[in-house]
């Protein structure tokens, strides 16, 4: 098998990139589960040098692998710089936060002493998506690397590119070989490598059908697992918000990377005595941004990554308007080469239209209407996903009550849902199980060993 990724702005194809023969898939399983007996035993402060280096390559390289992700999956270019800037700064906190977030910290017990310490596991199989193709990777990896593990990535077929500079860039900081390796599979590949006695725990970011299949091959493999799969959103807008600024950080929230986000706001739920007002700014903002060119500038939205998930999202609108949504903006895929889909804006949708039940990656934003905060948080949790949420109001004691009911990870006051290295990542329901990032993140895969000493 070949991987030839498209240019998702043009249509045309870029390098070939060959799958791995099964001879070179036993060379870095074995590179890897050697790798781990040297780097588990080296020191915090050698880790920290080595993180601290693949930060200041990334910010060094940043036009470059900005450059690479724009074209293999059509992120705006300025956005994809900020990945890379990201990458750089979870590499920099997992850095000087890692040893003191995995310090042994004492339990109390009928032992003369006791602790618990958090060792390396061993081997983590890291399964990547194409959406934010450098940021995913790091976000796996440094809290992984600094707690001594090592890495494999299998990355989505669509951005070989990057997962080959991926590799490249981590060797040049420093890492010994085979501590983190790219793995240029196909899918049907991945089960045989869970199984594989030298893999000891799996992280994956993708979607649902994704995520069952491989924690079931997990799952019988008795290995543990961090999956971070979809998401739909809600952005609730009570009656009392500031509806400029609400609408402002809609905008941004929904079209963030082109609308390919699992944390993006997905179902605007905004009480009635509002709706109109909301509409009205909302869609002002959302016709101010320039789609185009994602290798301009001044390019708010980009190409949709392929071409079947521009045909995907266009399904689920033009369903969703047969269902009684109202179409305000948008709602026909841009004519000409490349994936482009335009901003679209949907008023009247209700539950069990497709925009409002299923995840939409894409720039599509549906406006569902309610009659007041009870209602806002009912809608929000009759969906079986459960990533992130926002709630907006004046009161900011009454919104932290509001989101407090919402079944999610994550609720953002006044903001737009967003990670970062410092605070947990991950979802409940079909959103996933496990955190990534701050101090929960890097603890995912040690071993969390009790010593009792009598």
């Amino acid at each position: 098998m070949v991987m030839e990724p498209i240019n998702p702005a043009t249509g045309e194809a870029e390098e070939v990139y060959q799958e791995l023969s099964e001879d070179q898939l036993e060379m870095a399983l074995n590179a890897s589960h050697q790798a781990f007996a040297d780097w588990s035993q080296r020191s915090f402060a050698n880790r920290r040098q080595i993180l601290q280096q693949a930060a200041a390559l990334l910010r060094e390289k940043t036009d470059e692998l900005g450059h690479l992700i724009t074209r293999e999956m059509g992120k705006p270019i300025r956005e994809a710089r900020g990945e890379v800037e990201k990458c750089a700064w979870v590499c920099d906190f997992y850095a000087e936060k890692g040893e003191q977030l995995l310090a042994p910290h004492s339990a109390e017990s009928d032992a003369s002493r006791s602790y618990v310490r958090y060792a390396p596991l061993g081997t983590v199989l890291a399964i990547m998506p194409w959406n934010f193709p450098f940021w995913q990777v790091f976000r796996a990896a440094a809290p992984s690397l600094m707690a001594g593990n090592t890495m494999l990535l299998k990355h989505a077929s669509n951005v070989p590119g990057c997962a080959a500079r991926i590799e490249g860039l981590l060797d040049e900081a420093g890492l010994p070989v085979g501590a983190f390796q790219n793995l240029a599979l196909s899918s049907r590949r991945v089960e045989g490598v869970i199984d594989d006695p030298r893999v000891h725990g799996v992280t994956l970011t993708g979607s649902e059908t994704a995520g069952r299949k491989v924690a079931a091959s997990a799952g019988a493999a008795l290995k543990k697992t961090v999956l971070e799969l979809g998401g739909s959103d809600p952005f609730i807008v009570l009656e009392d918000a500031d509806l400029d600024e609400a609408a402002r950080v809609a905008a941004t929230a929904r079209t963030i990377n082109s609308g390919q986000s699992c944390i993006a706001a997905k179902r605007f739920l905004v009480v009635a005595s509002v709706a109109d007002d909301f509409l009205e700014r909302f869609r002002a903002h959302l016709e101010g941004l320039h789609t185009g060119d994602p290798m301009d500038e001044d390019t708010a939205i980009g190409p949709q990554a392929r071409g079947d998930l521009r045909d995907e999202l266009h399904r689920q609108v033009q369903d969703s308007i047969k269902a009684g949504a109202r179409l305000l903006l948008g709602g026909e895929p841009t004519p000409g080469p490349g994936f482009f889909y335009p901003v679209t804006l949907l008023d009247g949708v209700t539950e069990g239209m497709p925009v409002a039940e299923e995840e939409t990656f894409g720039p599509v934003a549906p406006v569902m209407r309610v009659a007041d905060e009870d209602e806002a948080v009912a809608v929000a949790n009759r969906s079986r996903y459960g990533l992130g949420g926002a709630v907006w109001s004046s009161d900011r004691e009454r919104a932290e009550a509001v989101g407090r009911r919402l079944e999610v990870g994550a609720v953002f006051i006044n903001g737009m849902v967003k990670s970062d290295p410092r605070l947990p990542f991950g979802g409940v329901k079909a959103s996933g199980y496990g955190r990534e990032l701050g101090a929960f993140g890097i603890r995912e895969f040690t071993n969390i060993q009790t010593v009792w000493i009598g």
